[in-house]
C-alpha cells in the first residue's frame, strides 16, 4: 500500500523552497546593512537595553554624567575658553574634524562642543556590566558608526569651513563639490550594474608592471595556487639564506612592492637578501573547493621547498604579511616541530611511543603527505601585523558570530567565492569615519579633488576567496581561536605555536583595526622562543610600507629571549625604547645578525616562467 503523506507535515520540495526563500530573504538583508545581519544587532541592542534597565544605579550615574557634560559644553562655548594644559599651553585639537580655527567661533563652537559632549556620554553608556562580550562590541561599534555619520562637520550648514572655504571662492568649491557628487554617482551606478567581462573595468590608476610591482625577477615556479617569483640580485654578494615572503591571500602581494621608492622588495633585495615573494592566484567560482591546508601545503610549503630547491639553501628566511603571517605561523610550528623530533635521539622516539611496532610517532606517521624532506629549516621568521591569537580580533569581530558566519555560507554557496568587494566593502565600513564620511566631506562639500597614490590603486584591485578557505578561516580561526588553542591540524597533526624554536620579528601597527597590535602582541604567550617585538606607527597597510626617509616616523622595539615572563602589552608600552625612522633598518638589522657570511648571488635555476610580476597577479574580476 502507497505512503500517505500527511497534509500537515510539509515535503522534502516545500522545505527546500522556504529555505531558499529564507535565504534569498537574508541575503537581500545582509546586502543592505554590510553585512551585519540586523537580527545580530537587535538582539546585541536588546541584551544592552534590558541589563541597562536593570541597573537603577548606573541609569543614575549616567544622568548625572549628562548633566555635567552639557554644563562643561556649554561653559566652554558661551566663554570662549579653551583646553589647555598644566602650563596652560592650548591643547592641539586631536579630532581632525573640528581642526579648523572657524570651529572655535560661535555658533559653531556649541555644535562642536555638543557632539563631543553626546559622543563621551554615548561612549560611557555603552558600559554596562552583564552585556556579552560580542554584543558589546556591537553596540559599541555601531553607536560610534551612527554618531560619525551625525557629526556636524558632515553637513553644510553646521560646518563653518565648508562655508568660509565657499564664501572665499565666491561658489566655486560648492560647484566642484556637486561636480565631484555627480562624477561619484555616474561611476556607483555603472558599478552597480553586473559587469560580464573583466576587460571591460577600468584601469587602475597606477599600472601592475609599469608603475607598480617594478622590481625585476623571474617567475620561477607556478601551480593552480601560486606563482613563485625571484628576485633578480642588485648587490655583489648576498646573504646565504634566501628570504621568502608569503603575503596575505586576500590581497595583490605588490602591497609590498609598490613604487620602487616605498618598496619592501627592493629594499630587502638593495641590502643583499636573495628575495622570493608568493603571488597567490585570484580564484574562480570552480575552485571553491579550496580549503586552508592546500594554502598551507600547495602555498606556502609549496613555495619553500621551491626556494630549496632553486637555491640549495638548507635555511631560509621567512616574512608572513597578515594572513600570510598566520599561514607562516602555522607552518613554522609543524616545522620546527619536525626537525625537533628528527634531531631528537633514538631513545626519546622509542620512549614517545612504546606501542609503535615501527618506532614511528604516529603523530609523524599521519603527517606523511608532507615531504619535510623538500623543505629547508627556518632561519628566522617575522610576522607583519599577523593575528595568531583571535580572542582579541578588533573592529572587524562585528561580523564574526555564528548567524553572520551562516550568512556569508549562504552567500559564497551561490558563487563559490566571497567577491573583493564584499571585502572592500567591510573593510571600508570598519573606518568610515575616514574613508566614508570624512572623505565626502573633502570631496563633495568643500570640493576638493582626490588625489591618488600608489597605496589607494592597489586597494581597488581586490581579490576573492575561495568559499571553503574562507568559511574554515572564519569558523576554525576567528569563531573558535583554534589555532592558539592547540586544536588546529595539519596533515592530521595538531599544531602548537609553542613549537616554534626559530627566532621571532613580529611587527604590529599602532592605528590597526584589522590585526591590532595588542592581540598580534599575544604571540608572546603562546610561544617560548627569542622574540624582538616592533610597535611601529600607522595603521594595517601605511604602518607596514614605512621606507626609509619618510618623515616623522616612529617605532618601538624590544626583544625577550627564551624562557622569558609575561609582560602585558601596555606595560610593554611604557619602557620599550623609541626610535626614530623606518622599523624597515631594524628589520634588517636584525635579520643580518641571524645571517651567514655573505656568498655571490645564487643563478636561476631551471626554466624561467616569464618575468616579474608573473600572470597570477593581473586576474581581476567585475565583482
Amino acid at each position: 500500500m502507497d505512503k500517505q503523506v500527511s497534509p500537515v507535515q510539509p515535503t522534502d520540495l516545500q522545505r527546500e523552497a522556504a529555505k531558499q526563500l529564507d535565504e534569498a530573504f537574508r541575503s537581500q538583508i545582509a546586502k543592505s546593512s554590510l553585512g551585519v545581519l540586523p537580527v545580530s544587532l537587535s538582539l546585541a541592542y536588546a541584551d544592552w537595553l534590558m541589563h541597562l534597565a536593570a541597573s537603577p544605579g548606573q541609569q543614575l550615574l549616567l544622568v548625572q554624567q549628562a548633566r555635567a557634560l552639557l554644563q562643561e559644553s556649554l561653559v566652554r562655548a558661551f566663554s570662549g575658553l579653551r583646553v589647555v594644559d598644566a602650563e596652560g599651553n592650548p591643547v592641539k585639537e586631536l579630532d581632525h574634524r573640528f581642526s579648523d580655527p572657524s570651529w572655535n567661533e560661535w555658533p559653531y563652537n556649541i555644535l562642536k562642543e555638543g557632539f563631543k559632549a553626546a559622543d563621551a556620554w554615548w561612549s560611557e553608556a555603552t558600559e554596562v556590566d552583564g552585556v556579552s562580550r560580542h554584543n558589546h562590541h556591537l553596540v559599541k561599534f555601531f553607536t560610534r558608526q551612527w554618531l560619525d555619520a551625525l557629526s556636524p562637520s558632515n553637513w553644510a550648514l553646521t560646518n563653518p569651513e565648508v562655508l568660509k572655504t565657499g564664501w572665499e571662492s565666491m561658489g566655486q568649491s560648492w560647484l566642484d563639490g556637486c561636480r565631484n557628487y555627480a562624477k561619484d554617482l555616474l561611476e556607483y551606478q555603472k558599478n552597480a550594474a553586473p559587469i560580464a567581462d573583466a576587460s571591460r573595468l577600468e584601469p587602475l590608476d597606477f599600472e601592475v608592471g609599469k608603475d607598480v610591482a617594478v622590481t625585476p625577477g623571474k617567475v620561477v615556479f607556478r601551480n593552480h595556487l601560486i606563482e613563485l617569483i625571484q628576485y633578480t640580485p642588485t648587490t655583489k654578494k648576498v646573504f646565504p639564506e634566501p628570504l621568502l615572503i608569503v603575503p596575505s591571500c586576500i590581497m595583490k602581494y605588490y602591497i609590498l612592492d609598490l613604487s620602487p621608492h616605498n618598496s619592501m622588495v627592493r629594499y630587502l633585495v638593495d641590502s643583499g637578501y636573495t628575495v622570493f615573494m608568493i603571488s597567490w592566484f585570484n580564484p574562480e567560482a570552480s575552485d571553491r573547493g579550496l580549503g586552508m591546508q592546500d594554502y598551507l601545503q600547495s602555498g606556502v610549503m609549496q613555495a619553500m621547498a621551491q626556494v630549496k630547491a632553486h637555491t640549495g639553501a638548507a635555511r631560509i628566511h621567512a616574512i608572513g604579511y597578515c594572513l600570510g603571517g598566520t599561514f607562516l605561523s602555522i607552518v613554522a610550528s609543524v616545522l620546527d616541530r619536525h626537525n625537533e623530533l628528527a634531531q631528537a635521539p633514538q631513545r626519546r622516539r622509542e620512549d614517545a611511543a612504546p606501542n609503535d611496532q615501527q618506532g614511528k610517532l604516529p603523530q609523524r606517521r599521519q603527517a606523511d603527505a608532507i615531504r619535510f624532506d623538500n623543505l629547508p629549516e627556518l632561519a628566522t621568521v617575522t610576522l607583519l601585523a599577523a593575528q595568531t591569537d583571535f580572542s582579541e580580533p578588533g573592529e572587524i569581530g562585528v561580523f564574526i558570530d555564528d548567524d553572520q558566519i551562516e550568512s556569508l555560507h549562504e552567500s559564497m554557496a551561490r558563487t563559490g567565492f566571497l567577491s573583493g568587494q564584499q571585502m572592500g566593502s567591510s573593510f571600508k565600513f570598519l573606518n568610515s569615519r575616514d574613508l566614508i564620511w570624512s572623505r565626502n566631506t573633502r570631496r563633495y562639500l568643500l570640493g576638493q579633488a582626490e588625489v591618488g597614490n600608489d597605496m589607494m590603486s592597489w586597494n581597488a584591485d581586490t581579490t576573492r576567496l575561495p568559499e571553503r578557505m574562507h568559511t574554515e578561516y572564519l569558523s576554525s580561526l576567528f569563531l573558535n581561536n583554534a589555532l592558539a588553542a592547540g586544536h588546529y591540524r595539519v596533515a592530521g597533526v595538531g599544531v602548537a605555536l609553542n613549537d616554534i624554536k626559530s627566532p621571532l620579528l613580529v611587527v604590529g601597527t599602532m592605528r590597526d583595526t584589522v590585526s591590532p597590535w595588542r592581540s598580534v602582541y599575544k604571540i608572546h604567550l603562546l610561544t617560548d622562543t627569542h622574540t624582538t617585538f616592533i610597535l611601529a606607527a600607522g595603521g594595517h597597510n601605511a604602518g607596514i610600507v614605512s621606507e626609509p626617509g619618510h618623515p616623522r616616523r616612529t617605532y618601538q622595539i624590544d626583544s625577550v629571549e627564551k624562557g622569558h615572563g609575561w609582560v602585558e602589552p601596555d606595560a610593554w608600552i611604557k619602557k620599550a625604547p623609541m626610535r626614530e625612522g623606518s622599523w624597515w633598518e631594524a628589520m634588517h638589522a636584525w635579520l643580518k645578525e641571524r645571517s651567514g657570511a655573505p656568498i655571490a648571488p645564487p643563478a636561476f635555476k631551471g626554466e624561467s616562467l616569464g618575468d616579474a610580476p608573473g600572470t597570477y597577479v593581473f586576474v581581476r574580476y567585475a565583482d
